[in-house]
């Protein structure tokens, strides 16, 4: 299960930037996953729930946003929109397609929630 890196992943990206804004815990995170990015979003959601635990990121609520896939079709010369990998282009049939969006996977936004200023008597 190639979900539980990409959990680890994150979780890593989530620390370094708590860690550098001094947050005091990760609230909530938006995550962009693409249709052709071989990721199960269930997968993805379970594998962070798992990870997060005694974390700065420990219940943090995760948004995933789902991006579809897109190729631009060379026989066609135009951008199309794709379900999976391998799929031929809808509107001629072929296969000579390069894929242009929907592989990548990003962490969008985080929200954090600062540490506390120590109290001045």
């Amino acid at each position: 299960m190639h979900e539980m890196s990409l959990a680890l992943g994150i979780l890593g990206l989530l620390e370094e930037a708590a860690r550098r804004e001094k947050a005091a815990r990760v609230k909530a995170v938006w995550l962009e996953l693409g249709a052709l990015s071989a990721a199960e979003p269930q997968a993805i959601a379970f594998c962070f729930e798992a990870v997060t635990r005694g974390t700065v990121a420990e219940g943090a609520r995760l948004t995933i946003e789902a991006i579809p896939g897109r190729a631009w079709c060379l026989p066609c010369m135009e951008s199309t929109v794709i379900a999976r990998r391998g799929d031929p282009c809808p509107h001629c049939g072929g296969y000579q397609l390069h894929l242009a969006d929907g592989t990548q996977m990003r962490v969008r936004e985080m929200e954090i929630e600062s540490q506390r200023a120590p109290d001045v008597h």
